[in-house]
């Protein structure tokens, strides 16, 4: 088993600085080890998969399609976030359907957990912009979201501030590094771990003043869910893609299918201006599920494919309890 003190001669390294390692450095340091998170990208961290996140905490709106070893991370990270980053908003978020897909909004309705239906009323009250355009929605209100690029910067400043040490343009391998090593690459630790694929995520930022939302809207779509995701300044980020591809950027037809969909929430859409496109490419393992592998002084956290904001805090915990206690967590972690 893992022995460690929390004295400076016994270290912790943390290589990757996304929101997987940022959440490692920043637990790690809170509990008085000498911590210091590496990224090989530069501060603003624009090469990172978190870069171009949604940030939605939904444990009950993932568990539609997501195994219960994700509602549970994501229930227990919405603890750490409320505790670490008090101002995260948890205004809950909706899930919404055109009448044509109303067979699948009952069987989400069905598949998840802790939400209420709206009326028509209803809904126009919580967001007055949706006023005329549904006839109900499901209300998660235990449901919150965050802007990655600035919760982000946050934590690397809480991290510091805890006593932490991060250094960018850091390219180093786990044999670099003496004392305990947590790998959180991501991708780029296919070296070691062959299994991993990426699994792009695309999104489109666009700005309008016509239409004011308090928390993400997931529309039902044929083929997958739309999630508008409000931001400061009249700012909306348009997502739902998962495609099986490693290349980057947007296609044609997911930039259609996304700004169309998002008009068909509103109509004010249309004339909103687009701001940026992106894609990232989630670490995913073939099941979809994380896993937290330990191996003599080295630890890896990776496989978090579209859950790294909401399972990336529960994850860092479980890291800790091991390191500090031994305590093994069967259904994430693996011994070699």
């Amino acid at each position: 088993m893992l022995q460690t003190t929390k004295r400076p001669d016994s270290p912790v390294s943390i290589i990757g600085a996304g929101i997987a390692g940022a959440w490692q450095a920043l637990l790690f340091a809170q509990a008085g080890h000498a911590v210091t998170l590496h990224e090989r990208g530069d501060e603003a961290m624009t090469d990172a998969t978190s870069h171009w996140a949604g940030g939605m905490l939904a444990p009950y709106c993932e568990a539609e399609v997501a195994e219960p070893i994700i509602s549970r991370l994501g229930l227990r990270s919405l603890d750490l976030w409320r505790r670490e980053l008090p101002d995260t908003p948890f205004n809950g978020s909706l899930v919404v359907a055109h009448p044509r897909e109303r067979n699948d909004f009952e069987r989400f309705a069905r598949m998840t957990e802790h939400h209420r239906r709206l009326d028509a009323a209803g809904l126009a009250a919580l967001e007055p912009s949706l006023e005329g355009r549904f006839r109900d929605a499901l209300f998660f209100p235990a449901e919150g979201h965050v802007e990655p690029r600035r919760v982000l910067p946050q934590l690397h400043e809480r991290i510091k501030a805890a006593g932490g040490t991060i250094k960018f343009c850091s390219d180093v391998t786990a044999n670099e590094l003496d004392g305990i090593v947590i790998d959180c690459r991501g991708l780029g630790a296919r070296d070691e771990q062959s299994e991993l694929r990426g699994v792009k995520g695309e999104m489109i930022l666009i700005e309008t003043d016509e239409v004011q939302l308090a928390r993400p809207v997931r529309l039902i779509h044929p083929r997958w869910p739309l999630y508008v995701i409000p931001r400061e300044n009249g700012l909306f980020m348009l997502g739902a893609t998962s495609i099986e591809a490693e290349d980057t950027g947007v296609s044609v037809r997911s930039a259609l299918e996304l700004l169309g969909a998002a008009y068909t929430v509103h109509p004010a859409f249309g004339e909103a201006r687009i701001v940026e496109f992106g894609s990232g490419l989630r670490p995913a393992f073939p099941d979809n599920l994380p896993r937290i592998g330990i191996r003599d002084r080295k630890i890896s956290v990776n496989g978090l494919y579209r859950h790294g904001f909401l399972i990336a805090p529960a994850l860092a915990e479980l890291t800790l309890a091991y390191v500090e206690r031994g305590q093994i967590d069967n259904e994430v972690m693996q011994c070699a």
